[in-house]
């Protein structure tokens, strides 16, 4: 039986659709497709426009087309006072806020595409003048434009699908899963992200886990050592497989020589110190790998860097190889 999604883009970037469109092997339409998911309307990728689209909402509504999901990019802006009329849905008179929650109350499952619609996001940053908020959390609260106590009728919470931008396999295999009922609440974590990438962490596989092993860190983003100590990088707490798929192949940020910054996390916009530079408590990092206490830390890092080879230590600091591993012959 056919999937029917209906995609909404709220207050955000669109960058979660622009991820999407970098599906590769097969592209997104032709998985789609190929999986049986037809996407009912989409604003930036459906033809129909105007009157065309507000039927297709209408008719959702009215019971004459079926909603298996509904899909929401972008965090729900609620003012000014509650009434949602910051972000009124195009052509229609009514707020997104109202949209978005007659038509999850009437979705199998929804789903937050990308950390804004998951949590509040980018958008939720700073003072919030719009009241941004994500579909069913406000930060790590529980309860946002939908209540804490909300179930699709599938019986399962808003599936929150968070990064910023969300990778396009962590989309498409959720659709997957949902198009095949084999996602259930056990497949979620503690903040309702899919845990076929949230049980990892973006430490797993990192190209720099060797510098890492050591205690071997980068001083400027153009080095190639770790940047934990000094540069920010969370990829030892932050949950997602960016290393282990890497994006179009190949990419991810701490392949691209960027601290990972946690953004499949709640608040991730704000840290309450630079992406770039490591909060220090007499020199200890404040922020320690998940489940490493804190003298554990300390004693494993000197040790380490008592040990570390000549090679690490200088390519540590360089922009490239200047070291290159031992040769070793064959022992006769």
């Amino acid at each position: 039986m056919t999937t029917n999604v209906l995609w909404l883009q709220s207050a955000g970037c669109g960058g979660c659709t622009m991820s999407l469109l970098c599906a590769e092997d097969p592209n997104v339409f032709d998985l789609l497709e190929g999986a049986g998911i037809r996407m009912l309307w989409h604003p930036a990728l459906s033809r129909e426009t105007g009157a065309e689209a507000r039927a297709i909402l209408d008719a959702i509504l009215a019971g004459t087309e079926r909603l298996d999901v509904l899909c929401v990019e972008g965090s729900i802006t609620r003012g000014p006072k509650g009434t949602g009329r910051y972000h009124i849905l195009s052509g229609t008179g009514a707020p997104m806020l109202d949209w978005v929650r007659r038509l999850a109350h009437v979705a199998r499952h929804v789903v937050a595409v990308g950390s804004c619609a998951a949590f509040g996001g980018v958008t939720s940053a700073g003072g919030n003048p719009s009241d941004a908020v994500g579909l069913q959390y406000e930060g790590t609260h529980p309860g946002g434009a939908l209540p804490a106590s909300f179930r699709a009728a599938s019986g399962l919470p808003v599936i929150n699908v968070a990064g910023c931008p969300t990778h396009p396999d962590w989309v498409t295999e959720t659709l997957l899963m949902l198009a095949d009922d084999s996602l259930t609440a056990a497949s979620l974590d503690g903040y309702n992200r899919p845990r076929f990438y949230a049980d990892h962490l973006v430490h797993h596989a990192c190209p720099k886990n060797e510098f890492y092993e050591y205690k071997a860190s980068a001083r400027a983003l153009s080095e190639m050592g770790c940047m934990m100590e000094n540069l920010g990088c969370v990829g030892t707490q932050a949950v997602g497989d960016c290393n282990i798929r890497p994006w179009n192949g190949d990419g991810s940020c701490t392949r691209g020589g960027y601290p990972c910054i946690n953004c499949t996390a709640p608040e991730f916009e704000e840290p309450r110190h630079a992406f770039t530079e490591t909060p220090k408590i007499a020199g200890i990092p404040v922020g320690l790998p998940s489940d490493m206490p804190k003298a554990w830390f300390m004693a494993l890092a000197s040790l380490s860097k008592a040990a570390t080879p000549p090679r690490i230590a200088s390519n540590a600091t360089a922009d490239r190889i200047r070291v290159p591993p031992t040769l070793r012959k064959p022992k006769a």
